[in-house]
């Protein structure tokens, strides 16, 4: 995950003084000497730090902090809010047009995965919004750009405005915007070209862009990943284009987060999406609060939510709840279920989103490798009908053939048997306890 040098170190640092009955200046002064410290090596702008440690100081040693009851908490409440105040305080949402279509211009440096956010984000908007945005090929000076779009507007079933590249960017953007009003278009995203640095013709063109099309958002798309100069290129363009937004690619990746917290406290432009991943829905709106909460290790419930909402057939929950209360759980439910859970994305962004999962001991070191889960889908699919449904069947000539069909070692085999198990007695105590029937002291999970 992003930002995972920092939250190590921010989580070490409040750790300390969580449970505190009582904090003194000096705790806070040595407090903030941590988080000033793992700001700066997080790559976030020096100056920011400077202002976010004074606020927070200032804040933490205030009558409300010193006198409250939990003066730790406080603390942590106070860096948690400011945290998010750098951030952005609140989402940033799309402004939309009153008179359609919304015309979306995408810019920023070549390489920052420009083309390729375009298309995640036109696909955001058809599916959160029920939406029907066009993709415009304004890119002409890099050739595989044009073909890139295009190739995106087919694997999205989403109709992509070329004239070639023969044409200026400048006419391109006024036929496509007349084309979208034709066809009712509700969104007209323009990719627009990049450099590999900044200069004054890239920026000569994009204003000619910017006063024919009128976009009612300019968002520049800058790479997470390279840190602290992808604070200086958002100024840059800030300043020549009047920014509305930015979208920070590759926050999935090995990065310091520096960028994240950095950009909108230099340029005044609030982040409005990240992208997380190479697939075509792996982009998200950002929410600073939310940011903050994963920052230091409080979870992310509210996104955990919307993922299980957008991907988890309704009905199948419905009927898998139906199943657990009967405990007639079979393993074609436990494939079909696995199914769900790989649609929500990467099993180490969902962990890293339930609240106190850094705490778990071992937790933070697991590696959930996806193909560990395409290994238990191999075995259960080698299964046949009646083993599926009755894994008391399974004996040991069984476990020798489901093992050669699936290409797994018999011990696989025997673990997912075994884990199958308990997670059925798990099951069957928990739908005790809802029922009242549950022992004093509630249960332990079979893997704790």
């Amino acid at each position: 995950m992003a930002f995972e040098g920092l939250a190590d170190r921010l989580q070490n640092t409040i750790q300390k003084i969580r449970g505190k009955g009582k904090v003194t200046e000096q705790d806070v002064k040595e407090m903030m000497r941590e988080v000033r410290l793992a700001l700066l090596e997080a790559d976030v702008n020096f100056k920011v730090v400077k202002d976010f440690v004074k606020r927070v100081s200032e804040r933490a040693v205030g009558q409300e902090v010193m006198k409250s009851l939990t003066p730790g908490q406080q603390v942590i409440k106070v860096v948690k809010e400011e945290l998010t105040n750098l951030m952005g305080g609140e989402q940033s949402k799309i402004a939309v047009s009153n008179r359609p279509p919304t015309v979306i211009m995408m810019v920023g440096l070549q390489g920052a995965g420009k083309t390729t956010t375009t298309g995640k984000l036109a696909n955001l908007l058809r599916k959160k919004n029920n939406r029907k945005p066009l993709l415009v090929a304004a890119d002409i000076y890099r050739p595989a750009a044009i073909k890139q779009l295009e190739t995106l507007g087919k694997q999205l079933s989403m109709p992509v405005f070329s004239l070639g590249d023969q044409v200026s960017p400048v006419e391109i953007a006024k036929q496509a915007i007349q084309k979208a009003k034709e066809d009712h278009h509700d969104y007209v995203l323009i990719d627009t070209a990049g450099r590999l640095h900044v200069d004054e013709a890239l920026m000569d063109e994009l204003k000619q862009v910017k006063e024919i099309s009128q976009p009612d958002e300019i968002f520049l798309v800058v790479d997470a990943m390279t840190g602290q100069d992808a604070v200086n290129v958002a100024q840059s363009f800030n300043e020549q284009l009047g920014l509305t937004g930015v979208v920070l690619t590759k926050l999935d990746g090995d990065t310091r987060g520096g960028a994240a917290l950095s950009v909108k406290a230099v340029t005044n432009t609030p982040i409005k999406f990240v992208g997380l991943g190479e697939k075509l829905d792996a982009i998200e709106a950002f929410h600073p609060e939310r940011m903050a909460s994963r920052i230091l290790g409080m979870g992310d419930v509210l996104s955990l939510i919307e993922k299980a909402q957008d991907n988890v057939d309704q009905e199948k929950a419905k009927e898998l709840e139906q199943k657990l209360k009967t405990m007639n759980f079979t393993f074609d439910d436990f494939l079909d279920q696995l199914g769900q859970v790989k649609k929500m994305g990467p099993l180490n962004e969902i962990l890293g989103m339930l609240p106190g999962a850094n705490k778990i001991k071992g937790l933070k070191d697991v590696q959930v490798d996806d193909k560990q889960i395409a290994h238990v889908e191999a075995i259960i699919q080698s299964m046949t009908r009646a083993e599926r449904d009755n894994p008391d069947l399974i004996n040991a000539s069984r476990k020798k053939r489901i093992a050669k069909g699936s290409g797994r070692p018999i011990q696989e085999v025997n673990r997912l048997l075994k884990q199958f198990e308990d997670m059925k007695k798990m099951m069957k105590q928990m739908t005790n306890m809802s029922k009242g029937k549950g022992k004093k002291g509630g249960f332990k999970l079979p893997f704790m």
